[in-house]
């Protein structure tokens, strides 16, 4: 009797839904003719998108995400890494022990007939978790993989979501001479996990929490100032998923880097930290965000006056919470990146100038600036500017972007995107939710699409029009 093999039947619905869905994604990225990123509308060349297509489970009173297209293609940091490495770090080295100074290894040989020295730099180059099994080939490979760990001076991790923080705590202690620190984490982050950094590493001076779709952060405002103020060598931390602080007191004298995202609703925010010079703030993109920003701004001015760099990304910037940043007049800012204000004006500009001459960047994207702004800041900072950032501004023509260049010898960066469109394209996804107010703006340009761009500069090297359908024929000269 012959027997013919079936196929056993898939045991759970969403299983097979989530594999045919999965095998639809990957056909549908084979496609040509697509430039621009699906997610986030920037130029797929050299771009490593960090917008994620499912909503974060963060927080169930915000779950209804604001449709404007302002906030939908704005990147969240860009101003202040641009050219940071770190942002364009391949997937690969999301996972790496960094040794700086390299230890003397001698020729004799170890398990495996190799010489220390060649175990040691092949060693030295595997992941975390690849040196942890290294590590139980045999006694050589053992005290090899040891060495490492304790000349390591900087850690990249990824926390799989079923690790639990014995498994930090067990790499961290490892490399007593840790400085630098940084977590990719897929599981839950809180109150014990910064306690067991705290112990594990007490030199540590650069720490970075990023959360992947399905981590949650559940650290508190009053335990995160009280990790900052207990960690005395601490120079920079850079913390995603920060809806549920609720509020902070942050006082530290030797922190000067300060990035903090997801924001949503703060009670109070108070910085004792006297030697901050960069610092970038990213709210939720919802509409019931009740965090007071002038008093923000107010509190930066008085205790903060080496801020360099500074980034807010909130809907609820306005002309009032400009007006208190000219006031706080922070002599040494360079970097100001003021995003999704759609209340910033051509007088939010004005103010602008009048209290920073020096600044060598500027980002308003999605604001209401129009022409009459580019003009403010060409005349203010001609010798000053490389970098000028207004994507998604709908009240900005080619006029302006020609004068722009043409007014801006230094100028080496510019995005405009998304600022002339032709509402009669096809637009990026998600366009029938465009709300009321920017479809008047659009249909109030209906004579100024099909414009024609002529650009010469001798500096520029990265201009971005992505989204720009509006635009007819651009010409660029840059030599």
């Amino acid at each position: 009797m012959q027997h013919r093999h079936v196929p056993h039947p898939p045991t759970g619905g969403g299983s097979s839904a989530s594999a045919m869905a999965a095998l639809a994604d990957a056909k549908r990225g084979k496609k040509r003719g697509s430039y621009n990123c699906g997610r986030c509308g920037l130029p797929k060349k050299g771009h490593s998108c960090n917008l994620s297509g499912a909503a974060t489970p963060t927080d169930s009173s915000a779950s209804t995400v604001d449709p404007s297209p302002r906030q939908q293609y704005t990147h969240l940091r860009r101003a202040l890494s641009f050219d940071d490495s770190e942002v364009r770090r391949s997937a690969g080295a999301d996972e790496e022990v960094v040794v700086e100074d390299e230890e003397e290894a001698g020729s004799e040989l170890v398990g495996g007939g190799l010489p220390a020295s060649c175990l040691w730099e092949v060693m030295r180059r595997l992941p975390p978790a690849a040196m942890l099994a290294a590590a139980q080939v045999c006694k050589g490979w053992r005290e090899t993989a040891r060495r490492l760990w304790r000349s390591a001076e900087e850690l990249r991790l990824r926390v799989p979501a079923r690790a639990q923080v014995g498994f930090v705590g067990s790499v961290l202690q490892k490399c007593p001479g840790l400085v630098r620190l940084s977590l990719r984490m897929e599981s839950v982050v809180d109150a014990t996990m910064l306690a067991c950094i705290a112990f594990s590493c007490p030199n540590l001076e650069y720490m970075e929490i990023s959360t992947a779709v399905t981590a949650i952060n559940r650290i508190t405002g009053d335990e995160l100032g009280r990790f900052v103020a207990d960690k005395r060598c601490l120079k920079s931390l850079k913390m995603e998923g920060c809806s549920n602080l609720g509020g902070f007191v942050l006082c530290s004298s030797s922190l000067s880097t300060l990035w903090l995202s997801d924001l949503h609703s703060l009670s109070k925010m108070a910085f004792n930290c006297p030697n901050l010079k960069e610092i970038s703030l990213d709210f939720s993109r919802h509409e019931n965000d009740s965090t007071d920003l002038t008093t923000m701004v107010d509190g930066l001015g008085r205790t903060c006056l080496r801020l360099q760099n500074i980034h807010i990304a909130s809907v609820r910037l306005s002309h009032a919470v400009v007006l208190a940043l000219a006031a706080a007049n922070f002599r040494g800012l360079r970097m100001l990146s003021l995003l999704l204000g759609s209340e910033i004006t051509d007088a939010s500009v004005a103010a602008i100038a009048s209290s920073y001459s020096n600044l060598e960047l500027l980002d308003l994207s999605g604001s209401s600036v129009s022409d009459s702004g580019i003009g403010m800041i060409c005349n203010v900072f001609p010798e000053t500017l490389s970098r000028l950032l207004l994507a998604v501004c709908p009240n900005i023509s080619s006029s302006g972007i020609q004068f722009a260049t043409a007014q801006l010898p230094l100028l080496e960066l510019m995005d405009c995107g998304m600022t002339i469109s032709d509402p009669n394209s096809q637009g990026p996804p998600s366009e029938e939710n465009i709300d009321c107010e920017s479809q008047q703006v659009s249909n109030s340009k209906m004579h100024l699409i099909y414009q024609k761009l002529i650009i010469k500069h001798s500096r520029l090297k990265k201009l971005s029009l992505w989204g720009c359908s509006g635009l007819d024929v651009s010409f660029f000269i840059l030599k």
